[in-house]
């Protein structure tokens, strides 16, 4: 073979390699983006950043957290509607954007079964109701029987009108035929201070905002607002438990993309997570924080949304109401 040959062969040979690499140098650039409609710091921000890392190695490529925050979900939804239907941009939200906004505002930027699919639930957060560590009520029983008395004014805090503290407590006072009164606050984080400092009776919150207030002695937890009771509070009672059955209320957080992403890639991602979430390090650092992993596929979270929305709505319609 002379040089001219030789030199031809080469050039073809490196050509060859180089579009072999193709398909490699795409999987390693691709990257997938994980909306966080809240501030950095914050729970759900927590959640996304505890998955990231993982769910990017189940994947094949990187995971980055994007916060999107403002206009309660709406900044973010339609960021992740916009997106192109391919897994690529994945919104974790709780359930407040996706299954009570739609029935508080009358106006909202987006419809979650119109602009968005489900991929999977990510993690339950349930509501647990604390009082004051110098209560007189250590159970949610006793707390009920003391709203119940003649002249009785008990009052729980929430982290704002619609919130799911806000309506767990509606649920509460329907299942157990009381009137606790609704003092909202801009966030947990003053509802809660007001209640240690023994301002407002009482809050129902996610166990994962609570529970150093619980071990720290700041707050007693007496009641869960789940069908089952949680792994770090083994000794607080169900409200189905203590007799006062209706008050389940749990904050989940979910994976949605863009409408119209194919079956395939919804199903590839929601598998990933499945595995992300029952790797050791990322499964024990839920649990520790007090959220609960919680898999799923596409098909159950849509059927999720869509009860959880129709139950929220009713909650909404009969008590009338109006965001702040």
């Amino acid at each position: 073979m002379n040089n001219q040959s030789t030199r031809r062969a080469f050039t073809l040979g490196l050509s060859a390699a180089a579009l072999g690499a193709l398909p490699l140098a795409r999987s390693q650039t691709k990257t997938t983006k994980l909306i966080v409609a809240f501030p950095p710091g914050g729970p759900v921000d927590f959640v996304a950043r505890s998955i990231a890392e993982q769910l990017g190695k189940e994947l094949g490529h990187q995971v980055i957290v994007e916060n999107k925050a403002g206009a309660n979900g709406a900044i973010a939804a339609e960021y992740v509607s916009r997106s192109a239907p391919d897994a690529s941009t994945l919104w974790l939200t709780s359930v407040g954007a996706v299954a009570i906004n739609p029935a508080l505002y009358d106006k909202l930027a987006y419809d979650p079964m119109r602009d968005l699919t489900a991929v999977s639930l990510v993690v339950n957060n349930v509501e647990v109701l604390v009082v004051p560590a110098n209560a007189p009520y250590n159970t949610g029983a006793e707390l009920v029987a003391a709203a119940r008395q003649p002249n009785a004014r008990l009052s729980l805090a929430s982290s704002g009108t619609g919130s799911v503290p806000h309506l767990a407590m509606e649920l509460l006072n329907d299942a157990a035929k009381i009137n606790l009164l609704h003092v909202p606050y801009k966030g947990a984080a003053p509802a809660i201070t007001d209640v240690i400092a023994g301002h407002v009776n009482g809050f129902f919150g996610d166990i994962p905002g609570l529970v150093g207030h619980i071990k720290g002695g700041k707050l007693k937890p007496i009641g869960i607002a789940a069908a089952k009771r949680h792994p770090l509070l083994p000794d607080v009672k169900t409200f189905d438990e203590m007799g006062v059955p209706g008050v389940d209320s749990d904050n989940w957080y979910a994976l949605f993309t863009a409408k119209g992403t194919p079956a395939a890639e919804t199903e590839r991602v929601a598998q990933a997570l499945k595995r992300t979430l029952a790797t050791e390090s990322v499964k024990s650092k839920l649990l520790a924080s007090g959220a609960e992993p919680a898999a799923s596929s596409p098909a159950e979270l849509t059927a999720l949304l869509k009860s959880d929305s129709a139950k929220w709505a009713r909650v909404v319609k009969a008590k009338n109401i109006k965001p702040d």
